[in-house]
């Protein structure tokens, strides 16, 4: 068992570290519920969704060419096979 005080590995059995003499039978002071874990899941999606509208408004505001959404044919033959002729 490692010492959450000191980092020390102890043998499981022990009550004490053998370096910092830390009650190791105590508990963590604190576990993640699952409030927690919903409002650290809620922030995280937040932040993407709120970065994605910014991402996309600022790549918008970008000079032409670069704001093009219609990628010609020629680019791409193999999205329009049916619009590009055969070489």
């Amino acid at each position: 068992m490692k010492c959450p005080n000191c980092g020390y590995e102890n043998r499981p059995t022990l009550k004490y570290c053998k370096k910092c003499a830390r009650d190791l039978t105590l508990a963590p002071i604190w576990f993640p519920n699952w409030r927690w874990h919903l409002k650290v899941l809620s922030v995280i999606y937040l932040i993407l969704i709120v970065g994605f509208f910014v991402i996309r408004f600022l790549l918008h505001k970008l000079p032409p060419p670069y704001n093009i959404r219609q990628i010609p044919p020629e680019m791409t033959p193999w999205l329009y096979p049916h619009k590009v002729p055969p070489k």
